[in-house]
C-alpha cells in the first residue's frame, strides 16, 4: 500500500468511484445520497471542493468534500462526509483527500470550516472545539464531536449556529 497519495478535485469520471467509496465506508447508503444531494444544490456545492486521493494507479480511494454552510451570517464551509475504501483506512489517504480539501478552500479565500466528526481524527488538521468559539448547531450533539477550523489567522473563527446546507437536514 502507498504511504505516498496523489490528490485532486473530482472529475465527472469520479462521480461512481466516490459513491462506491463512500457506500463501503458507511454502514448506509445515507451518505452517499447526501454526497449526490450536495452535488446537486447550488448553493452548497462549489466546484473543485470535492477532492479525492488516488492510489498509483489513478484510483480514487478516499474523498473529502466541503460544501457552503453559514455560521451564524457569516459563509463558511462543512467538512462532510470524508470516506476512505475500507481496505485502505488507516493508510494516510483520507489525511491526504482532507489535507488537499482544507488547502484548496484556502487557496480560494475561504475562511472557515466546521465538522461534526470524531474528535480525536479531526484535531490533527487543526480543528477545535467549536464551542469555545460559541459555535453551536441547531441539534444536541456531543460537545467534542463539532469543531471549526480558521482557515486564515486574520479572520478569527465567528461564533453563532450553524446553518448546514438542506441537504443535511438540520
Amino acid at each position: 500500500m502507498s504511504d505516498t497519495w496523489i490528490t485532486r478535485a473530482e472529475t465527472r469520471a469520479d462521480i461512481p468511484a466516490i459513491r462506491e467509496i463512500v457506500l463501503a465506508a458507511f454502514d448506509t447508503e445515507a451518505e452517499a445520497d447526501l454526497v449526490d444531494a450536495l452535488r446537486a444544490d447550488a448553493d452548497a456545492w462549489i466546484e473543485g471542493l470535492s477532492l479525492v486521493s488516488t492510489d498509483g494507479n489513478g484510483r480514487p480511494v478516499g474523498h473529502a468534500l466541503l460544501t457552503r454552510c453559514h455560521i451564524g451570517a457569516t459563509p463558511a464551509l462543512c467538512l462532510a462526509p470524508c470516506a476512505v475504501r475500507p481496505e485502505r483506512q488507516r493508510s494516510g489517504a483520507g489525511s491526504a483527500a482532507v489535507i488537499a480539501a482544507l488547502k484548496a478552500a484556502k487557496d480560494r479565500g475561504e475562511h472557515h470550516v466546521v465538522v461534526l466528526g470524531h474528535p480525536a481524527y479531526y484535531p490533527r488538521f487543526g480543528f477545535t472545539r467549536a464551542s469555545a468559539h460559541g459555535i453551536r448547531l441547531s441539534i444536541d450533539v456531543p460537545d467534542e464531536a463539532l469543531m471549526a477550523l480558521t482557515l486564515d489567522t486574520d479572520h478569527p473563527l465567528p461564533g453563532g449556529t450553524v446553518r448546514y446546507a438542506a441537504p443535511f437536514g438540520i
